[in-house]
């Protein structure tokens, strides 16, 4: 996503030591101001008091709060988080729902998740970020697809991307637009349904 340059934006490498826990700090300071104050409300200011980086330095590598929240995004993409794989696909997308609700299920996980979506909406870096972030996600979910490919449990050449969306998808509704109440069954009934698709071939590419 981010070109390399002579001055080179933060999150295109992994730096080590007193840079990496500058970065975290600073991304732990954009995630608290996001949940404390939404997008419109985080300045740089607040960044660099909470994370005790100076403001010229937040200015210097970050450049705006675009910026800052942008690689905040790179960052959560840089962890080693991986998708549950159960031995079958109706467990493998039920662990993907689950994973969900529980995420959108405690306030305090909920807030930042729920910032960095309102800061796409107002900022096009900070959309861009945001689809970057879950692009990666669904490549790293691809793996649950081709071992039930290769179980005989889902059709050759189906979209992982639109099978790990079609999962998610009405639980983000309701955690974001409708506001209801998440469960497991909720989550349960959702990776059944799609499983089901997956294999009717639903997800297989137009021709």
């Amino acid at each position: 996503m981010f070109a390399e340059s002579a001055t080179q934006t933060p999150g295109t490498v992994r730096p080590g030591g007193r840079t990496a826990r500058t970065r975290a700090a600073v991304r732990d300071a954009v995630l608290t101001g996001l949940a404390e104050h939404g997008y419109p409300g985080l300045t740089i200011e607040y960044v660099a008091e909470h994370s005790g980086v100076h403001k010229t330095t937040v200015y210097r590598r970050w450049g705006s709060v675009e910026g800052l929240v942008a690689d905040a995004l790179e960052l959560a993409g840089e962890d080693t988080w991986t998708p549950p794989d159960t031995g079958s696909l109706d467990g493998d997308l039920r662990g993907l729902a689950r994973e969900v609700i529980e995420t959108f299920r405690d306030a305090s996980a909920t807030a930042a998740p729920t910032a960095f979506i309102a800061a796409a909406f107002q900022s096009e870096r900070a959309a861009e970020a945001l689809r970057g972030f879950y692009a990666e996600r669904f490549a790293r979910c691809e793996s649950v697809v081709r071992r039930a490919v290769d179980r005989g449990e889902a059709p050759p050449g189906t979209d992982a991307a639109a099978v790990v969306r079609a999962v998610s998808a009405p639980l983000f509704f309701r955690a974001l637009i409708t506001r209801e109440p998440l469960d497991a069954p909720l989550a349960d009934q959702s990776a059944a349904a799609v499983a089901a698709a997956v294999r009717a071939g639903a997800y297989l590419p137009a021709h």
